[in-house]
């Protein structure tokens, strides 16, 4: 990657008040210094516009990708983490378009997400060299084995607001979201605990009721993992957890868009109910995404790959995807029907906005950081940057 200050020029430049046709993005010391027509351009930086101008050639300028939700890739899991672990998938979701992610952990034991925890606080502690690691998404080990999905029910348990409580003393502003199902006992005191100090709390693996969602979210839950998956379905008189989510704009819904844990007709059903920039999609994707099929290991439990689904060898489960976000953002506009700037919402700014970092990531706008997407007519991506600097292919 190399820093420097260029134009993109003759795009189709996505921004939160529109698309701007033969559009034009300048960016110097990896910030957006403009964004605008190629006529409304300084008249002063047209010197300089051949040598480092980057020609769009019609395509289209989006934010960097956003997965708050994602276990791993290119072989390896975050569970593993290392630094070369966690520049391996860094890399690897980069080049799928990403450029801000969550290192999200397993059910495991306390002992395997401390190491977890401490080894993403050193690597965030440092310069990143890839996709910008934003903290820990901790899926589990406060879920119900009734719902357990791939998780391995032998390290669920009962939250523990001490535990939580001790390693932010000791990881401070690593852990950026929690994953629970909110009827357990001790939920609502962790969910209580972890909002009063800036976390984010998503139902999940749940077998909560409509009501016991709400009662969740009275007291501070605002998301919800996967949507539709290893939760209550809505029935026309027990909502569930499903009917919790689709019903409550209080409630950021989380979506696994590969048409393959939701059906494309679910997936429309909760885009037109999450209108509010209040629906996120993620890739769930675990280490084999971005290699072939085979055998693979997620958070300790042997995993099938083939046919682009991973499910457990044991009993068949999905167990997350072989998703990337590049794909679910073309999924999003050819399974669903959304626009390219709807999409771009879905998998950019709602989820920058959930995580408070509105302001410098997640939209294509002055002031902003360089986390940059160069798509072509076909959304294929063509270039990326992060910060300013562009990802080597």
């Amino acid at each position: 990657m190399s820093m420097s200050s260029f134009f993109i020029t003759n795009a189709k430049v996505v921004t939160l008040q529109g698309v701007i046709e033969q559009g034009c993005v300048r960016i110097e010391n990896g910030t957006i210094v403009f964004v605008g027509t190629q006529a409304e351009a300084p008249a002063a930086d047209l010197a300089t516009w051949q040598q480092d101008a980057v020609d769009a050639k019609g395509g289209w300028v989006i934010p960097g990708f956003i997965d708050v939700h994602v276990h791993g890739g290119y072989g390896a899991d975050f569970m593993d983490s290392s630094k070369e672990v966690l520049d391996t998938i860094t890399k690897f979701h980069l080049s799928q378009g990403t450029t801000t992610i969550h290192a999200t952990t397993m059910t495991q034991s306390h002992d395997a997400i401390e190491r977890v925890l401490a080894e993403v606080y050193e690597y965030m502690n440092q310069p990143m060299p890839y996709a910008q690691v934003h903290g820990v998404h901790m899926e589990g080990p406060f879920i119900n084995p009734k719902y357990k999905g791939a998780q391995n029910p032998a390290y669920m348990i009962e939250a523990r607001v001490d535990w939580l409580d001790a390693w932010n003393t000791k990881y401070p502003g690593v852990i950026k979201q929690i994953s629970l199902a909110p009827e357990r006992n001790g939920a609502i005191p962790a969910i209580e605990w972890a909002r009063a100090n800036g976390i984010n709390v998503a139902a999940a693996h749940t077998d909560a009721t409509y009501d016991e969602i709400e009662t969740a979210v009275e007291a501070g839950l605002n998301q919800a993992v996967h949507t539709y998956n290893a939760m209550t379905p809505l029935t026309h008189r027990a909502p569930g957890t499903v009917g919790a989510v689709l019903s409550d704009d209080r409630i950021i819904a989380e979506l696994i868009a590969d048409g393959i844990h939701v059906h494309p007709a679910a997936m429309k059903v909760l885009v037109k109910c999450k209108n509010n920039n209040n629906l996120v999609v993620i890739t769930d994707a675990m280490s084999a995404a971005g290699l072939g099929d085979g055998e693979y290991d997620l958070g300790g439990l042997p995993v099938i790959a083939k046919n682009g689904e991973a499910r457990l060898k044991d009993g068949g489960s999905l167990a997350g995807s072989l998703l990337t976000m590049i794909q679910a953002f073309k999924n999003m506009v050819n399974m669903v029907g959304c626009s390219v700037p709807e999409a771009v919402l879905l998998t950019s700014y709602n989820a920058a906005k959930q995580l408070r970092i509105e302001d410098r990531t997640g939209s294509i706008g002055v002031g902003k950081q360089a986390d940059i997407l160069l798509l072509d007519a076909d959304l294929n991506l063509q270039s990326i940057w992060v910060k300013g600097n562009q990802a080597k292919n």
